[in-house]
This record gives C-alpha cells, structure tokens and sequence, in this order.
C-alpha cells in the first residue's frame, strides 16, 4: 500500500508553472479591497471599470495593449502569472 503513495519524481512536470486567470500586474481599486486571489472579472471591476497595469502603471500594457480583466490573460505577450515565483 505504501508503495502506491509512492510518487516517482519523473512523474512530475515541474518546468511548467499554474496559469492564473489574470495578470500579477493587473491592477485596480477593487483589488486592493478583495482578500482572494482574483479569478473573475468582476473581482477587479468596479463603477468606473479603470484598471491599470502594475509594471507601467498606465492602461496601457508593456505590450502597448489595453488593461482589462478580459485582456490580461495567458496567451498575451506580457502576461506573467500570479502563481510566479
């Protein structure tokens, strides 16, 4: 039975990371209000509906792409996920 448990460490992929639903750099007022990790949109969205990105803190991404919820996810040039290291 313990052998079972056992888990060869071959079988493990450990050269690729979680891809989170959003950006770490996606940014607004509400974020800094919610004590989860975001995995909606409407976890960044409020009234005004303004995000901005972390790393130029403008609504505009690295990339010279729009800062929005359903913009900033894996796939684009500059994502970087949240679970980074």
């Amino acid at each position: 039975m313990a052998d079972e448990l056992n888990i060869s460490e071959s079988n493990i992929d450990t050269t690729s990371s979680i891809q989170s639903a959003f950006c770490a750099s996606l940014r607004s007022k509400k974020f800094f209000m919610i004590d989860v990790v975001p995995t909606e949109a409407e976890h960044y969205l409020d009234g005004s509906n303004h995000c901005w990105c972390r790393e130029t803190q403008q609504a505009i991404g690295p990339d010279g792409g729009m800062v929005q919820p359903a913009h900033c996810v894996s796939g684009r040039k500059c994502y970087s996920s949240a679970f980074d290291a």
